[in-house]
């Protein structure tokens, strides 16, 4: 018999609030955490505006040293991880510390070291290289972190897979206490790559929002969309064993029943138009967790205030759940007030939908002004909506490359 998985513990540092309550309560708000990028001079740039996180203060979960010994993204991880873990109220003394593993994952990991250390080698020649150059940029080291701290000595690793990065690494790990591997998971992602090499790549990948405004840059679903904005941050889950959490007392935040993940083999930052490898995905995640589309109560779009990615997702939600269930379902894109946190997005819309549950309350897509008629779902335009019950959820993660990922999600009823 497949065990069940829930959701024990949650931490978070985002551009909207560097904890779960915080970050919540301003979701619920229909705030916007875009802002003027104040991270490096933007005179040269095209693109003057991102998601940066703000007042974290890494020293309330980590040591000096660690901070300094670390690129940022896995600095954020780590913070979302104790968070989390805390949240959680696991005590690993009394854990078997080979059934707790680590899958949190990063798109592009150590970006800001890298650009620094590169410029410094160039001006200042190769002996300036930092020693902690390698560790501080390679993907891998928010879950090596992560385990270290812990003494988790299970499974340890990261996904890469773009912008679905953060919902793979929440699905792998689901499958990890599924199917009897591991008890306890941390599981997520970080991102941290709001730099001048990032903000230069992506724009002239023509990926990014050039307009100005940070109160209207990102606008998911709105026909005048031309670009997302880049954010940065973590999530991290706790997942744990239904019966090993009950055993111990847990407070029990959410039950993830499906995941489904497949690659679109299309383009490499195009998703199919016809939406059906995303479809595909959606459907797979119903399948495993045993529901039909009308028992969905809420869709957290990937939504990331593309062309593209839009018209795609329209398609796809309207595959996955037949055309008349998918103008049932409320459709929300939650990057119009965080931006696009790229692989750690997954993690942080997860520790939405587990809140929407809760609360019973879908949240908004913000700075929606003009209809698209090619995206004519019901997109909880400006403003979040208290309802009845919200019990199945599903998140979805579509990434460059054609990486499909969707997480399916029950409210806890006890």
């Amino acid at each position: 018999m497949a065990r069940r998985v829930v959701v024990t513990g949650m931490g978070a540092v985002t551009p909207l609030g560097s904890t779960v309550d915080t970050f919540w309560d301003n979701i619920r708000k229909g705030q916007c955490g875009i802002k003027m990028i104040t991270k490096f001079d933007t005179e040269e740039f095209k693109v003057k505006v991102a998601g940066e996180v703000e007042g974290f203060d890494p020293e309330l979960y980590m040591t000096k040293k660690d901070v300094k010994r670390n690129d940022l993204f896995a600095v954020y991880a780590l913070g979302a991880a104790v968070q989390a873990f805390e949240d959680s109220g696991l005590d690993m003394e009394k854990e078997d510390a080979d059934r707790v593993g680590v899958i949190v994952g990063s798109g592009v990991g150590g970006l800001m070291t890298m650009e620094e250390q590169v410029t410094k080698m160039n001006d200042r020649g190769p002996a300036r290289v930092s020693p902690l150059f390698i560790t501080m940029t390679i993907g891998n080291m928010a879950a090596g972190n992560i385990a270290i701290r812990y003494g988790a000595k299970g499974i340890c690793e990261n996904v890469v897979t773009a912008c679905a990065t953060g919902t793979n690494a929440i699905g792998d790990a689901f499958r990890q206490i599924k199917d009897g591997r591991q008890d306890v998971m941390f599981a997520g992602g970080a991102e941290a790559a709001i730099c001048r090499i990032g903000i230069a790549g992506f724009t002239n990948l023509t990926a990014l929002s050039k307009n100005p405004d940070p109160k209207d840059a990102c606008k998911p679903f709105d026909k005048n969309r031309d670009g997302f904005v880049m954010s940065e941050g973590a999530g991290v889950l706790i997942l744990e064993e239904l019966e090993h959490a009950k055993a111990r007392g847990a407070k029990i935040y959410g039950e993830i029943v499906g995941y489904g993940s497949n690659g679109d083999a299309y383009h490499i930052t195009s998703p199919l138009p016809d939406g059906s490898g995303a479809a595909k995905a959606m459907k797979l995640a119903m399948e495993e967790a045993g529901i039909t589309p009308e028992q969905v109560s809420y869709i957290n779009a990937h939504g990331t205030s593309t062309h593209a990615n839009e018209i795609g997702e329209t398609a796809a939600i309207r595959l996955a759940l037949g055309e008349e269930t998918a103008y049932k379902v409320p459709v929300s894109s939650t990057k119009s007030m965080t931006g696009h946190l790229l692989g750690a997005a997954g993690a942080v819309e997860a520790i939405i939908c587990v809140k929407a549950m809760q609360d019973n309350f879908l949240p908004a897509t913000i700075n929606y002004k003009t209809p698209d008629p090619e995206c004519d779902l019901d997109v909880i335009p400006n403003e979040g909506r208290q309802v009845d019950n919200v019990e199945y959820v599903l998140s979805n993660s579509l990434g460059f490359g054609g990486h499909n990922a969707v997480l399916c999600f029950k409210k806890w009823q006890g």
